[in-house]
């Protein structure tokens, strides 16, 4: 079978575990003799963990749209602006600049972008169209997340083929808002959801979040955990000289950064761990950079300086010296994740994690056994938790084990493509006999 995997562009500035998922999905379909290609939209896949296809543009470029949506005489202008605008090099550089990955701001667009052809983007979802329509002729669309639900109606009109979606933090985007862009976007979103043939959570923790936001009919509702390959991550045996607590996420507040350094901080008021050191890595946006030199002013403060060490290669062949050497992992994000990528590489790679009791985290650790969790989600919490594991050698040598072993027989790509796999001959062989 072929199928079209449409994807948001990141522009690869930072850690993008959603995208990585995407990028390995793809791989992971090749690998099982399916066609599969990934499409972008807003902005491109730059990261080298992507191989994009050369002769595949980038839709909804993120510059064209934006302009469009906020100013009426851009809605009409000629095609050679058009094509400047939606240039590799300013889709670059948009990439970069601050609010580029902020949904505050973006209320109107978003909104626009669920009601498909009524909204803003018509004419870029008739171009998208064409080209499944003349280019590509899959078997299925996947969709990555239900913000671009706006997309499957006239896909299923036009191809008559079955449109899937993936659900995984969507509340991230849509619950910053005011209302009554929060309540109108959370309707919208369940709306379209019956535009499509299946809906995919990536946890069970966030099957029954989506399940109450959206009001998703139980038959249209599956979960598919998020899978890696576990041969792309050489097994590390965990620091036990030095304590080295590693970071892989975007580098904001959100994310759990400051938590974490603060956190570090206490830890290191023990003489036990005056030792412990700091390695983080996942990159950042122009939103970032203020928030970081604070956190990092919060360290020199303390003499700490030199205890922390950045990283700036963040692909997926960089990880094993990025993991080299660490004892534990921690992303403490304040309100926890539909999932969490990095807990998998960090688990394939042989480093325990430790993670608040918050999202899908919880289940993570339980179905793994790789790690423990905390609460409340707090400096203190964390640094009493980090002491008490890194207080316990063996431990931290059988979550180790445990780990590793869990993502080889339970969150290995190629055990969790076959039920995707067979996600999508069910809607196929439904869509065809109606």
């Amino acid at each position: 079978m072929k199928v079209v995997n449409i994807v948001p562009g990141f522009g690869g500035t930072f850690y993008c575990g959603n995208c990585l998922r995407d990028s390995a999905y793809v791989k992971s379909l090749k690998a099982s003799g399916h066609e599969a290609i990934t499409l972008p939209l807003y902005l491109p896949l730059t990261s080298k963990d992507f191989t994009p296809e050369s002769d595949i543009p980038v839709f909804y470029g993120a510059v064209n749209i934006y302009l469009k949506q906020n100013f009426r005489l851009m809605r009409n202008m000629p095609g050679w602006m058009k094509r400047f605008f939606n240039s590799p090099s300013i889709l670059k550089f948009a990439a970069k600049k601050s609010g580029s990955t902020r949904a505050t701001g973006l209320e109107d667009m978003t909104i626009s972008m669920l009601k498909g052809s009524e909204g803003f983007q018509k004419e870029e979802l008739e171009e998208l169209i064409y080209f499944l329509k003349h280019h590509e002729k899959p078997d299925v669309v996947h969709l990555s997340n239900a913000l671009l639900l706006g997309l499957a109606k006239r896909i299923k009109e036009e191809l008559k083929i079955p449109v899937v979606c993936s659900l995984q933090d969507e509340d991230v985007w849509v619950d910053v808002m005011d209302e009554p862009y929060r309540s109108l976007i959370w309707k919208l979103m369940g709306e379209k959801a019956l535009d499509t043939d299946a809906l995919i959570a990536v946890s069970d923790f966030f099957a029954n979040v989506m399940k109450q936001k959206m009001s998703i009919p139980n038959d249209k509702l599956h979960v598919v955990h998020i899978g890696v390959n576990p041969s792309k991550y050489s097994v590390k045996s965990p620091n036990l000289d030095v304590p080295t607590i590693g970071y892989l996420s975007r580098m904001n507040a959100e994310n759990g950064f400051e938590v974490l350094v603060d956190a570090f901080i206490k830890l290191k008021e023990n003489p036990t761990f005056s030792n412990a050191r700091l390695r983080v890595t996942g990159g950042k946006t122009g939103d970032d950079e203020k928030f970081i030199r604070r956190q990092v002013d919060k360290l020199k403060k303390k003499g700490h300086q030199n205890d922390i060490e950045f990283v700036e290669d963040f692909r997926t062949e960089a990880l094993g010296d990025f993991f080299e050497g660490l004892t534990l992992l921690s992303v403490p994000v304040l309100e926890g994740e539909a999932f969490g990528l990095y807990q998998l590489e960090s688990l394939a790679s042989g480093i325990p994690i430790v993670q608040p009791a918050l999202g899908a985290f919880p289940e993570v650790v339980g179905v793994t056994n790789g790690g423990v969790i905390y609460q409340p989600n707090t400096p203190d919490a964390l640094a009493k938790k980090f002491a008490e594991v890194l207080s316990n050698p063996d431990l931290v040598m059988q979550m180790s084990r445990n780990g590793r072993k869990a993502v080889e027989e339970k969150f290995n790509t190629s055990i969790l493509i076959q039920k995707m796999i067979g996600i999508y001959e069910m809607v196929i062989n439904k869509s065809n006999n109606q």
